[in-house]
C-alpha cells in the first residue's frame, strides 16, 4: 500500500507532466507543509499525521474562503475553493450520516457518557476513528445534540 507522501508526490509528478500548474502549486505548498513539520520535529510523517496536515491545509482554505466572500472578493474564493478540491483527494473517503451516527452511538455507550462533562471523552476517543473521513465540528454537534 503506497503511503499518502507518495501519493502526493505521484500526483505532483502527474500534474506537472500534464502542465497543471494551479494543481502543481497547491501540491508543492502540502509537500512544503509536510516537509517543514518533518524537519522541526525531525522526524518522518507517517499517514495519521500527514492526513492531520491535510486536513489542517483544508481548514486554513476554509477558513480564507470565508473571508474572501464576506468581503466580496469570490474570484479569490473560488480559488481557494479549487485548491480545497485539489487537496481533499487525498482524504480517505467520507463517513455517511448513518455510519457517523453509529459511531458516535457506540462511543458514548463505551465511555458510559452520560451528560455535557463527557464531551471531551467522546471526543478524544472519536478522533482517530473520524480522522479525515468526517468534520470534527460537525461530529463535535452530534455528540451534544445525543449528550443534551
Amino acid at each position: 500500500m503506497t503511503t499518502l507522501k507518495t501519493q502526493i508526490a505521484d500526483a505532483l509528478k502527474n500534474s506537472m507532466r500534464a502542465k497543471e500548474m494551479a494543481t502543481v502549486t497547491v501540491l508543492r505548498g502540502l509537500q512544503a507543509a509536510i516537509k517543514q513539520i518533518e524537519i522541526d520535529e525531525r522526524v518522518e510523517l507517517d499517514d495519521n499525521r500527514v492526513l492531520a496536515v491535510i486536513e489542517k491545509q483544508i481548514k486554513q482554505r476554509k477558513e480564507s474562503i470565508k473571508a474572501f466572500e464576506g468581503a466580496n472578493r469570490q474570484d479569490l474564493a473560488s480559488k481557494e475553493q479549487a485548491e480545497v478540491e485539489i487537496i481533499s483527494q487525498f482524504l480517505p473517503a467520507a463517513m455517511t450520516e448513518e455510519e457517523l451516527d453509529s459511531i458516535i452511538a457506540q462511543t458514548i455507550l463505551a465511555q458510559e457518557a452520560t451528560s455535557m462533562k463527557d464531551m471531551g471523552k467522546v471526543m478524544n476517543s472519536l478522533r482517530p476513528i473520524i480522522a479525515g473521513r468526517a468534520d470534527p465540528a460537525q461530529v463535535s454537534a452530534k455528540i451534544k445534540a445525543k449528550l443534551a
